[in-house]
């Protein structure tokens, strides 16, 4: 049997990590500027997250949700505190995609509408109702396409307006940042603005913070910056450090019943060890304030560059929009410099790196770009 080949690769072979940086099967050591798709948070092997995970494997795996587990009721206490939303419930999942299938089918109940509002350029992901809700096409199947969807731009507030005017909306997703649509943050005011029509209308306001969230904007949820609290938000990627692990937060007003929501991976025993660590990781070493300070440097030093025709970011997770195509330039980076970034939206060279990374290295990171761009 072989591999059902979907996805482009580079010619490399990643085999052990360690921190902010990632050696392949030749030993050749690369500075990770991208964080497995802004999964790695708290940096490759951190030995308390290695440790959380040996420990529980060698006790227990996996039970179903059949039975108390007292992991999760932990992690939702830390999560609650951390994150400053400890009169919210939670429930766990496995992945951002399952988050906001659950977020968008809790609304429905919860209201009683099918309509959704989201944006263009927007990724909530590639199950049926999340990918109904991202605004490309080409991975719209046609057993997807039920137009439960209406797309108006970022920022358009009246827009959105109309579009609760009609009675039947039962939720506005929003990325706290866009981030496969290029790394672009919605204005403070516009989600004060939409959080104030939500609730005026009796919709349903849900942060998608898979990507943004986890202290990678410098706050723990991107949302913060602007001051709100949305009816649910969802989270993943960072939450486990690279194990399978999402959740849906959700305010006390929706009203939860048996076998209302489920999930057979969800929420393990393993998934919950890994989280725990990665939280307390994060507090212990100040991450989500490492990550503000060393994401301002970044923006800073990177204005600086003239090719860069646009930059746009919050933390650590930055874009740099180019004139021509970055293909060559990813290429030389990764090639040439062994450097890992992404690509975003239309010529965004996007950054995702561990919060961990250290000033020194973020340096080094601006010194290989401008060999590359020179």
């Amino acid at each position: 049997m072989k591999l059902y080949d979907v996805y482009p690769l580079f010619d490399v072979n990643i085999v052990k990590g360690e921190g902010c940086k990632v050696w392949d099967d030749k030993g050749t050591e690369y500075l990770d500027l991208y964080g497995g798709h802004a999964v790695i948070s708290i940096g490759h092997c951190h030995p308390k997250y290695t440790s959380a995970i040996s420990s529980q494997v060698a006790t227990l795996g996996f039970y179903s949700n059949s039975v108390i587990n007292t992991l999760q009721s932990r992690l939702a206490e830390t999560l609650g505190r951390v994150s400053g939303y400890e009169d919210y419930s939670v429930f766990f999942v496995n992945s951002g995609a399952e988050a906001n299938e659950n977020a968008l089918k809790l609304s429905s109940f919860h209201n009683g509408k099918s309509r959704v509002i989201a944006f263009r350029k927007a990724f909530h992901g590639r199950t049926s109702l999340a990918v109904e809700v991202t605004d490309n096409p080409k991975i719209i199947a046609p057993i997807n396409a039920n137009n439960h969807t209406t797309y108006v731009q970022m920022g358009d507030i009246q827009a959105v307006k109309e579009e609760l005017a009609k009675g039947d909306v039962t939720a506005v997703i929003i990325e706290g940042i866009q981030g496969v649509g290029g790394v672009r943050i919605p204005d403070a005011a516009f989600l004060q603005q939409l959080q104030e029509a939500c609730h005026a209308t009796d919709t349903t306001l849900i942060l998608d913070e898979i990507q943004s969230g986890c202290g990678r904007s410098g706050k723990f949820f991107a949302h913060q910056w602007a001051g709100i609290r949305p009816d649910i938000i969802t989270q993943a990627k960072g939450l486990g450090n690279g194990f399978p692990i999402g959740c849906v937060l959700i305010s006390p007003k929706f009203t939860p019943w048996a076998g209302q929501l489920g999930t057979t991976f969800g929420g393990n025993h393993l998934a919950c060890a890994a989280a725990q660590a990665v939280l307390e990781v994060m507090e212990e070493e100040q991450l989500v304030e490492n990550a503000n300070a060393t994401g301002e440097y970044l923006m800073q030093e990177l204005s600086k560059i003239e090719q860069i025709k646009e930059l746009r970011g919050k933390g650590l997770m930055i874009g740099m929009e180019f004139e021509e195509p970055i293909k060559e330039i990813r290429r030389r980076l990764l090639f040439e410099e062994h450097v890992f970034t992404g690509v975003s939206g239309t010529n965004v060279i996007r950054l995702l790196p561990p919060l961990t990374l250290s000033m020194e290295q973020a340096q080094e990171f601006i010194k290989r770009l401008k060999r590359v761009l020179q």
